[in-house]
C-alpha cells in the first residue's frame, strides 16, 4: 500500500514539474511578445502568478524536499533493520 501511494506521489510531483516547465515556456513567450508590442498573453499569465503558479512552484520544491528526506529516511531505516537482524 505504500508503494501505490508512493508511486502516485511521484506521479503527481511529475506532472507538476511539466506543468511548472509549461509555465516558464509561457512566461518566456509572453515576455517576448511584450518587448515586441505583440500580445502573447502576459498580463494573463502575471494575473495568475500568485493564485496559481505559486503553489504549482511551492508543491514542486515541497516535493522535491520530502522526497528526499523520505529516500533518507527509508535508506536510514532499512540500514537499521538489516544490522538489527544480524
Amino acid at each position: 500500500m505504500k508503494d501505490k501511494i508512493w508511486n502516485l506521489i511521484n506521479l503527481l510531483l511529475t506532472a507538476n514539474v511539466f506543468f511548472v516547465l509549461a509555465i516558464f515556456g509561457w512566461f518566456v513567450i509572453g515576455l517576448c511578445g511584450r518587448a515586441s508590442n505583440i500580445d502573447l498573453g502576459f498580463d494573463l499569465w502575471h494575473r495568475l502568478w500568485e493564485p496559481v503558479f505559486m503553489p504549482a512552484i511551492s508543491i514542486l520544491m515541497a516535493g522535491a524536499i520530502g522526497s528526499g528526506i523520505y529516500q533518507k529516511l527509508s535508506k536510514w531505516w532499512s540500514d537499521r533493520q538489516t544490522l538489527a537482524d544480524d
